[in-house]
């Protein structure tokens, strides 16, 4: 709902126009359109992702976690029948299937493609230079056009992990001179897959510059306390949703801290109870026993747990036993690194560390989705330790005393929460006194309940892969029937705890997927009036769904995780403070609000907007980006305008301009992408225009001409307009879409040899 309420205008312009816009009015007072769907020329690596994703969604996405990690455990020379396993473990895994159940679509994508591109890096590092390279090149840039870089950059770490530990292997074989090979190979492919994307990157790195996710030039915050000017994301914020410690037995037990926040426990809970005893009507106790606050971790919110699978963590603990050398040392690792990391400020240590001294790592937000990497990991090696049971290099006894030792592991810890869990946990979440004492107990209890169940449930999992496996080494059953068996209970064991968080309820139609908002009164209203300018909304229904206005309307509401960096001073030092005149200034026409009856309207009493474009009579300046933002509070924006002094001074500005009654400038042509304007002055004049400044990619033309324009207001564009009449235009035209394009063409050119050359060696090779 949020994509498409933030996209929607520039699906219509293309769907009008026949070309794309780069550039969208409709939310934040204006953005590119580069992370919301922007579809750029030559982006074949592009169409090859929308032709692999046939199915309908999220279908699509359920076939590339299952297909990506087949073909990696095949790349690993494991059996079919067992690459089949793990990709229903991997493909199934809760956390896998609960982003698509709260629509972290981008995310999905972006994680299907991980097992790829480690084929591609495996299969190089075996030898199989031509095609390791070649799936390389293909998976890393189906990787990068799924455009969730948090995802990629995991993943990066996933494979320095693999590449350090290949290089210790290399090392210790005698084998550096291949290790370096592969590692120039693989360096290639990168730079190919790069290429193939050249747009979408060079767009996205020149945008978060400008970004929330950049450098802001305050220095301070919005009630004048100092704040430290830097790049990336505030380490608090970063931090927000930092797993916790204990949490971590979520992995291995499903509700050990309760299931998530909202949680449908029904009218056997002690918390329907205490609802009834406390007055509630047996309806409204209901309803909130099936949204329950179960989850009683570190986190603020929680959906549900990130469940890997009591069959799975066996199989992972039991091919710690099994499997030797640099495989088991990098999933091992990649798992140790992700759970770490996902920590957050419960280990500042290393947290402190990577945000202050590794690369990117404070672009990123939510640290606790780092669990991705060992998510794709513990089944790898889980998968492993089964295929190890079926080769003869190890002697039965050794596999025996594997499994005992597994079983005193997971058994243990399971027997041991079972028993142990009164006299650890209280079951009581920080912060709970807001509730009555009889429910905070009856919270405590029905956790407990859970709990209790559902160590139970995996103690009996283990117990039942325990003795699959030692009615095969006792060769009771085959190998086949145990594929069988693992394969009923991994689905068993991860479907079930799926379909408790993504099930059928979750599923809408079509319709309401690609119409998501219903135009109210309201909107009709706005959208009867054809003139051009903004709507705020501040209803209820703005606050919950903030895309919604951006569906309809040329808003300064959305939803993004990165809108422009001055935008968003906008928002925290002005528009939240209630300022008129920077309303006045972004030309904001409509406020979306309940009157005093609750009904929705809206209102232009609140408003007085400047229009497109005005002339202002003076010039004020700032020494600082603080200076230019808070003087805003009591600039009259109608008649007047602030500017850097360093613009000033490159400018060459006057402090003062001659306006009279006879000066206008109107908006006569208008598209997200292009605004022209007639302007009638007798005197030579500064016209500020109710715009987003964005230097990267808007110019402005007087008469054709190409004409260098200013940033006034700290945030909107202005342009010193001769005496007389003009035609004033503004086109969005960024060059860093033009040159991406042609090296995305090259680099699919270059793609095209290599592949055709490959192929043909290969099959002299064969010859």
């Amino acid at each position: 709902m949020h994509y498409k309420g933030m996209a929607q205008q520039h699906i219509d312009y293309a769907e009008k126009e026949g070309e794309y816009t780069y550039w969208t009015n409709s939310a934040f007072g204006g953005m590119p359109t580069y992370q919301l769907g922007a579809k750029y020329p030559h982006n074949y690596i592009k169409k090859l992702d929308l032709t692999i994703r046939f199915l309908p969604r999220p279908a699509d996405y359920l076939f590339l976690y299952f297909i990506g990690f087949y073909i990696l455990l095949l790349s690993l020379k494991i059996d079919f029948k067992l690459a089949a396993l793990g990709a229903l473990a991997f493909g199934f895994s809760t956390y896998m299937i609960i982003i698509l159940g709260v629509g972290h679509n981008s995310k999905a994508h972006a994680i299907a493609y991980m097992p790829l591109v480690l084929s591609g890096i495996i299969l190089t590092f075996r030898k199989k230079y031509i095609w390791g390279f070649l799936l390389t090149i293909v998976a890393l840039g189906l990787e990068i056009v799924a455009n969730h870089y948090q995802m990629t950059y995991y993943l990066l770490l996933l494979v320095l992990v693999l590449g350090f530990t290949y290089l210790v292997d290399a090392y210790q074989k005698k084998q550096l001179p291949h290790f370096f090979k592969s590692v120039g190979l693989l360096s290639v492919a990168a730079i190919i897959s790069v290429g193939l994307n050249a747009t979408n990157i060079m767009a996205t790195q020149e945008y978060v510059k400008e970004s929330t996710r950049g450098k802001s030039d305050l220095t301070i915050k919005v009630n004048g306390q100092p704040k430290e000017a830097k790049e990336g994301l505030d380490p608090s914020y970063i931090t927000e949703y930092s797993y916790g410690l204990v949490e971590s037995f979520n992995l291995f037990i499903p509700k050990f801290m309760g299931g998530g926040s909202g949680e449908d426990i029904g009218k056997d809970s002690e918390t329907y109870e205490a609802y009834l005893k406390l007055g509630a009507s047996p309806i409204e106790a209901i309803e909130a026993s099936r949204n329950a606050p179960m989850y009683w971790g570190d986190q603020t919110i929680v959906e549900a747990p990130a469940y890997v699978g009591a069959v799975i963590i066996f199989l992972f603990v039991l091919g710690l036993f099994l499997v030797k050398g640099r495989l088991k040392w990098w999933l091992v690792g990649g798992t140790i690194l992700s759970l770490f990391l996902s920590y957050g400020k419960n280990f500042s240590l290393l947290t402190d560390f990577f945000i202050g001294y590794v690369p990117l790592y404070n672009k990123f937000r939510a640290v606790s989705s780092i669990q991705v990497i060992l998510e794709l990991c513990i089944p790898v090696l889980g998968i492993f330790a089964l295929s190890r049971l079926f080769n003869d290099f190890l002697k039965r006894e050794e596999k025996l005393k594997a499994l005992k030792y597994t079983v005193a592991i997971t058994g243990g810890l399971a027997l041991f929460f079972l028993l142990a869990h009164p006299f650890l946990f209280d079951f009581i979440k920080p912060g709970e006194e807001q509730y009555p004492e009889l429910l905070v107990n009856a919270f405590a209890e029905d956790r407990k309940a859970l709990f209790v169940s559902d160590t139970i449930r995996t103690l009996v999992l283990v117990i039942l892969s325990a003795a699959a496996i030692f009615y095969f080494l006792k060769e009771k059953i085959s190998e086949k029937l145990l594929v069988v068996v693992f394969a009923v209970l991994i689905l068993f064991d991860l479907v079930t705890v799926d379909r408790a968080y993504v099930n059928t309820d979750n599923f809408v139609s079509a319709r309401q997927v690609n119409k998501p908002y219903q135009a109210s009164a309201a909107d009709k209203l706005i959208l009867n009036d054809n003139e051009h300018f903004r709507v705020l909304d501040v209803s209820r229904e703005g606050q919950q769904r903030p895309a919604r206005a951006a569906y309809f309307h040329n808003s300064l509401n959305g939803y993004h995780a990165a809108k422009l960096n001055r935008f968003e001073a906008l928002l925290d030092f002005h528009i939240y403070q209630n300022n008129t005149e920077v309303l006045n200034m972004l030309n904001t026409k409509y406020v979306i609000a309940e009157d005093q009856t609750g009904r929705v309207e809206a209102s232009t009493r609140y408003t007085q907007p400047n229009g497109n474009a005005w002339f202002v009579s003076e010039l004020k300046t700032a020494e600082t980006g603080n200076d230019e933002i808070l003087a805003l509070d009591s600039l009259k924006t109608k008649t007047e305008a602030i500017v850097n002094k360093t613009i000033f001074d490159e400018f060459k500005l006057k402090t003062s301009y001659e306006t009279d009654s006879t000066a206008s400038i109107r908006l006569t042509e208008y598209k997200p992408n292009s605004l022209k304007y007639e302007s009638k002055n007798s005197n030579n004049g500064l016209a500020v225009f109710s715009e987003l400044y964005y230097y990267k990619g808007w110019n402005a033309y007087i008469d054709g001409q190409l004409i260098p324009h200013l940033r006034v207001n700290y945030a909107l564009r202005a342009l010193e307009i001769p005496a007389g009449s003009h035609t004033v235009e503004f086109k969005f035209e960024p060059k860093v879409v033009e040159i991406g394009s042609k090296i995305a063409f090259g680099s699919s050119v270059l793609f095209g040899v290599l592949l055709l050359l490959g192929g043909y060696f290969q099959y002299k090779k064969k010859e």
